[in-house]
């Protein structure tokens, strides 16, 4: 799997003119699941969201997780995209695993959230979304399972 969790005083998610959902500070994360991931890799990659250590202590070092910093909001996106072959100019993908396979790990990952005790809004899989956030810091990070 594949996230892009960007630190955010702000994000939402818009399907069909209407706000779907929508957070104060905490993370907007981009999921993508490849066609080889399991439980495991969802298990993994929620344990890794929810522990990152990417707000400021009072130092002014990103060493402090998101409960601690008040943030424990998430919005979490599906993102098929993430895993594009981009070796020709027209992507592939795939990699991406299929819908079948995809949303249940998706939503593995929302649950594992959620038993930490995370806020979790969502898009919808596969529908058309607009998203927007307001970055803060900006403080954007790439996570792989296959390299955690």
């Amino acid at each position: 799997m594949r996230a892009v969790v960007t630190r955010v005083k702000n994000a939402s998610v818009e399907i069909d003119g209407r706000i779907h959902g929508q957070i104060g500070q905490g993370f907007l994360v981009l999921l993508g699941v490849h066609v080889d991931d399991g439980p495991a890799e969802a298990a993994k990659i929620a344990d890794k969201i929810c522990g990152l250590r990417i707000f400021e202590d009072a130092a002014g070092k990103m060493n402090v997780n998101p409960t601690d910093a008040g943030a424990n909001n998430l919005l979490i996106i599906s993102q098929f995209t993430l895993f594009a072959d981009c070796h020709s100019r027209r992507p592939g993908f795939t990699m991406a695993a299929r819908p079948e396979q995809a949303i249940p790990l998706y939503e593995q990952v929302i649950g594992a959230c959620r038993d930490r005790g995370f806020h979790v809004e969502t898009g919808v899989f596969g529908a058309d979304m607009q998203v927007r956030s307001q970055n803060d810091g900006p403080v954007t990070i790439l996570l792989d399972t296959k390299e955690l």
